[in-house]
C-alpha cells in the first residue's frame, strides 16, 4: 500500500488475505456478495455468552470493572459442528497511543459502572465490514439478538461494552455506536463510526513503509476496533503467511 489512504481496491485485496487466513484458522468470515451488485462484505457470526439483568449487559469474561482492557472471552463462529474455542483480542499494529489513552481513562472508569445480579444467556452477533467511499476506511457493522429473536436495544449494545472503552466512546462527537440502516441491505444495524480511524491508522501505516513490511489494513484496523464490540482477532492470525501473490484482488 503506497499511501494511508484505503481505496476501494485495496479494501477487496486486503479482504480476501484475511479472507485466506480464516480459512486456514476456519474461525467462521465469508465474503457476502450483494445480489445484482459488485459490492459485498465480510461476515462473521458469532455466539457470545453474556448476563443480562435491567441494567447491564457484559462478556462473563470481562464483568470486573478491574479487568485489563484487551480480556479474552470465550467466542465461536455460529457453524454446526465448531468447537468453542477461546479467542484473544489483539493489536496486530503499534497502538501504543491509544492504548495509553486507555490507560489514562482507568482511574475515571473504575467503579463507575456496577454489575448487579443477572441470568447468564448467549446471544448471537452478526458482523459485517463493509467499504466507506466517504471515509476511504473500513466500517464495523454489527447486530445482536437472543436466541429466540430478540433484537438488542442501543442501549443493551452499550452497556455490553467494557467500562474502559465506555466513557471514551460515548464522549464522542458522533457518539460512536449507533444505529443506522445497514447501506447494502437496508435493515437496522449498529455501527461503529469510522471518523478516527485514519487518525489512528496513518501512524501504523507510515511505520510499516518506513520498515518496508507489509501490512493487511483491515485485519491490523480490526484487531483495534472489534475488541470494543466483543468482536477478538486471535493471535493465531500473526502467525501466518497468506500468499504473497493474488491473482484477484476480489473475493472468492
Amino acid at each position: 500500500m503506497s499511501s494511508c489512504v484505503l481505496d476501494e481496491q485495496n479494501f477487496h485485496h486486503c479482504c480476501h488475505l484475511l479472507l485466506q487466513q480464516s480459512e486456514q484458522l476456519k474461525d467462521g468470515w465469508s465474503w457476502e456478495a450483494v445480489q445484482d451488485s459488485e459490492e459485498g462484505y465480510l461476515r462473521k457470526t458469532t455466539l457470545r455468552s453474556v448476563v443480562i439483568n435491567s441494567s447491564t449487559v457484559w462478556d462473563l469474561e470481562g464483568s470486573s470493572p478491574e479487568a485489563e482492557p484487551y480480556t479474552s472471552c470465550h467466542s465461536r463462529p455460529d457453524q454446526q459442528g465448531q468447537e468453542t474455542e477461546q479467542s484473544v483480542s489483539v493489536a496486530l499494529v503499534d497502538t501504543d497511543t491509544i492504548e495509553d489513552d486507555i490507560d489514562d481513562d482507568d482511574d475515571e472508569d473504575d467503579g463507575a459502572c456496577t454489575v448487579s445480579k443477572g441470568s447468564s444467556q448467549v446471544l448471537q452477533y452478526e458482523y459485517h465490514i463493509l467499504y466507506s467511499c466517504s471515509y476511504s476506511t473500513p466500517v464495523l457493522y454489527f447486530r445482536a439478538s437472543t436466541l429466540q429473536g430478540r433484537s438488542l436495544s442501543l442501549e443493551e449494545v452499550w452497556s455490553s461494552v467494557h467500562p474502559n472503552f465506555r466513557l471514551r466512546l460515548q464522549n464522542s462527537p458522533l457518539n460512536t455506536i449507533s444505529l443506522q440502516e445497514h447501506p447494502l441491505l437496508g435493515q437496522p444495524f449498529f455501527m461503529l463510526h469510522p471518523c478516527r480511524t485514519e487518525e489512528f491508522m496513518r501512524p501504523v501505516l507510515l511505520a510499516a513503509q518506513e520498515q518496508h513490511r507489509p501490512v493487511n489494513y483491515v485485519l491490523s484496523w480490526l484487531s483495534v476496533v472489534g475488541p470494543l464490540v466483543g468482536l477478538d482477532v486471535t493471535l493465531k492470525y500473526s502467525q501466518l503467511h497468506p500468499a504473497a501473490s493474488i491473482s484477484s484482488t476480489e473475493p472468492d
